[in-house]
């Protein structure tokens, strides 16, 4: 493949996109292979190659960004600026996805669609291990999803088919696993989609910062992490999953689908008035 990089401003955003993963994975290649031929554990695997691809991404795009578009610091073009209106975006992030979490459970508890029940003992324990988690997933998924893909989709398209399909290509890719688990887990795709859409309004109320949606990401899935490990609710079982989320998931049930699409639109509503 013969490819001169400088030109690629020029090009269509589906080429560009295409031409960077096949360069990521190249990139990945000589320490993604070894592993998975002579390490049997997945989890393992995992854990080993994916810093690896996430520094390796970072790398490709501040390259990319200066060969092809002439923009030295792109990080802090998607966003990603180490100030104190950021830093105050994502704390109030924080705050946003974990309590709506929070009043999403309470108010399918107020209506008797599921029971809480009193923390284990090393509560503590995961409340810590579910910050560092939500803060890690909400940091690298959207330095990717609302930094680098958002970017480019917008070079070409206008604010609202970008966003639209920043937030379809979020929700497909939560899907790389194997055809069992995607069947099993596809009823949370609206509810994906949605949320990719929320993250993006997030974005331009916050003036085109990511503090404010790694904060709710990394809120939401902090407050998941802390319900889900510390064991503290159970669902009715006269009540369908269908309402509630399929395998507990809130996101993919139609009362979670329904309280996502009202905070996207609260952030629509503020970020035009802004």
């Amino acid at each position: 493949m013969n490819v001169n990089i400088t030109s690629l401003g020029e090009t269509s955003a589906p080429r560009r996109l295409a031409i960077f993963v096949i360069l990521l994975l190249l990139l990945w290649a000589p320490a993604a292979i070894p592993a998975y031929i002579f390490i049997s554990d997945q989890n393992l695997v995992s854990l080993l190659t994916m810093p690896v691809l996430y520094l390796e991404f970072i790398f490709l795009v501040k390259f990319w960004a200066q060969k092809v578009y002439g923009e030295p610091q792109i990080l802090r073009n998607y966003g990603l600026e180490f100030t104190r209106q950021n830093a105050r975006y994502l704390i109030t992030g924080l705050g946003m996805g974990l309590l709506s979490l929070t009043t999403l459970l309470l108010f399918e508890g107020g209506l008797g669609w599921l029971g809480w029940q009193i923390p284990p003992a090393g509560f503590f324990k995961v409340m810590g291990e579910g910050f560092l988690v939500g803060l890690g997933v909400g940091f690298a998924e959207e330095l990717l999803f609302r930094g680098w893909l958002l970017d480019e989709l917008q070079r070409d398209y206008s604010p609202k088919v970008a966003m639209w399909a920043d937030a379809t290509i979020f929700a497909i890719l939560h899907y790389i696993k194997p055809l069992e688990a995607m069947l099993e887990q596809l009823p949370a795709f609206p509810g994906l989609a949605i949320l990719g859409v929320t993250l993006v309004w997030g974005k331009r109320y916050s003036g085109g910062r990511l503090g404010l949606p790694i904060g709710f990401h990394g809120g939401l899935v902090w407050g998941y992490y802390i319900v889900s490990n510390g064991h503290l609710i159970s669902y009715s079982p006269d009540i369908s999953d269908w309402l509630t989320g399929i395998h507990g998931n809130p996101i993919a049930g139609l009362t979670g689908i329904i309280w996502l699409s009202c905070i996207a639109l609260f952030l629509r509503q503020k970020s035009l008035k802004n």
